[in-house]
Formats: structure tokens, C-alpha cells, sequence
């Protein structure tokens, strides 16, 4: 559902995406990770369209999404790590805001959007004003939008920044649940522990180049031997055992 190939951006003299090449397929739930600055968030923005690539390209469900904008973006739904909502509407309001954007059709459009109200423990709230809403409440009424449209991709960036404990549960309960009805989730997210309970597959980028991707066991042929957690993996990929090493020595 996914496919990237060469897929390159420069910002002067700065390689942000160095040549990423990757395929992600339906249904699977797809861990992006990499340290802060790697390239994760400027890659996102390539295969979604925000960004132009150098060079490479993205296919979202089989269409260019540089050649065929249109048809691409009618597949996916993207929501980054500090979604803009439109304050003034209510989580109602923005949801039949979105459903006219993707051209829903008023068929069943109420009970849809009912639903997604219900799925995402919103529904004493979808009759006010989202500028009352919490950081974790916008977070979960930006997914619904995102999903007004049954697309067959999902792509989040840090969808659990914000969340408590219980609403992060449920978020990934959701994702879970769309895998398996056969929508491919895309994620990108810092939290480690998160990303190894929910995610089927992964890709570790660094300085802009992907220096592994794979399943749990296929990651850890790449790390030592008594390497055991994504996080030690992902700390001994990218160096980060290294200041681990010197927080131990200062303590």
C-alpha cells in the first residue's frame, strides 16, 4: 500500500532523506522511528504530499502521490503530531467538516459519524466547542476526521504525544482494530515500548538513511546478541547507548 523508492529531499547543502527505499503492505501496522532530526517527520511529508521530494518517489495505493495528488490523497489520512482543528466547531461540526472535504455522501453520514464519536469516548463532547478540548481529546477527534473516509491508509505522526494512559490504551486498541479489518497504519512515535507491543514491522531511520527495518527478530540479527528490547536495539543502532553510558558514569 505503500511504496518508496529513492526517495530523497536536500535542503541546500543538508541530505534530510537520503535514498529511502521501503514497502509497507495492507493491513500491517508499520513502526517509523528514529531520533530527533533523522528524517522521520520530513519523510511523512514527502509520501503525503506536503513536501516535494529531490528526488525518488512515494506510491500511496498504487498512485503517484507527485504525478497523482488526487487520487492519492482520496486513499490516506494523515494526521502529524500537533494536528490544526478548527476551534470554533464543535468535534461534530469538524467531523461533518471533514466528510464534506472527502466528499462523504450524506448517506449514513450521521450514523458514522456518530460512531466514530462513540469509538473514540467522545460522545458527551461532540456537542461542544473543540477549543475546550484537552490535547489528548483533539488528538483522538483529529484520528475520527481521518477516518471519516475509510481510507486504506492511515499515517500518524506521535499519535499517543498527550494521551493518559487509558486513551493511549484505546488508541492503540483502534489502530490494532483497523489492521486487522485491513487498513495499513503508518506510525512514527518516540515511545518505544508502545511501538514494540503494537507494531507488526519497523524501519529504524538515522541522519536521514534507514539503517534497519524489519520484524522484532529480524532486528535483533542487526544488534548483539543479548540484545533483547526495541529500545536497546534502537539505542544501539543509532548510538544512543553511548550518552546511556555517560548518564551511568556522571550517576
Amino acid at each position: 500500500m505503500i511504496v518508496c523508492q529513492g526517495l530523497t529531499k536536500t535542503f541546500g547543502s543538508l541530505r534530510a532523506v537520503d535514498n529511502l527505499n521501503l514497502t509497507v503492505y495492507a493491513g500491517e501496522l508499520f513502526g517509523f522511528l528514529g531520533p530527533n532530526g533523522a528524517g522521520k517527520t520530513t519523510s511523512i511529508k514527502m509520501m503525503t504530499g506536503l513536501l516535494r521530494p529531490s528526488a525518488g518517489t512515494a506510491l500511496i495505493g498504487g498512485y503517484d502521490i507527485q504525478s497523482q495528488p488526487l487520487r492519492a490523497k482520496t486513499v490516506f489520512g494523515y494526521i502529524p503530531d500537533n494536528p490544526f482543528l478548527y476551534e470554533k466547531l464543535t468535534g461534530r461540526e469538524f467531523l461533518n467538516f471533514m466528510a464534506d472535504l472527502y466528499s462523504v455522501t450524506a448517506h449514513n453520514r450521521s450514523q458514522k459519524i456518530s460512531d466514530l464519536l462513540r469509538l473514540f469516548e467522545l460522545e458527551e463532547k461532540g456537542n461542544e466547542l473543540i477549543q475546550g478540548y484537552s490535547r489528548g481529546m483533539r488528538q483522538k477527534i483529529a484520528l475520527a476526521g481521518a477516518l471519516i473516509h475509510q481510507p486504506k491508509v492511515i499515517f500518524l505522526d506521535e499519535p499517543t504525544v498527550g494521551l493518559d494512559p487509558k486513551s493511549a490504551r484505546l488508541m492503540k486498541d483502534i489502530l490494532r482494530k483497523l489492521c486487522n479489518e485491513g487498513t495499513t497504519v503508518f506510525v512514527s512515535t518516540h515511545i518505544l515500548e508502545i511501538a514494540e507491543r503494537m507494531c507488526d514491522r519497523f524501519a529504524i531511520i538515522n541522519r536521514g538513511k534507514i539503517i534497519a527495518i524489519g520484524t522484532m527478530a529480524e532486528l535483533r540479527e542487526h544488534a548483539a546478541s543479548d540484545t533483547k528490547s526495541l529500545e536497546d536495539i534502537f539505542l544501539e543502532l543509532t548510538g544512543g547507548d553511548e550518552d546511556r553510558d555517560l548518564i551511568q558514569y556522571l550517576g
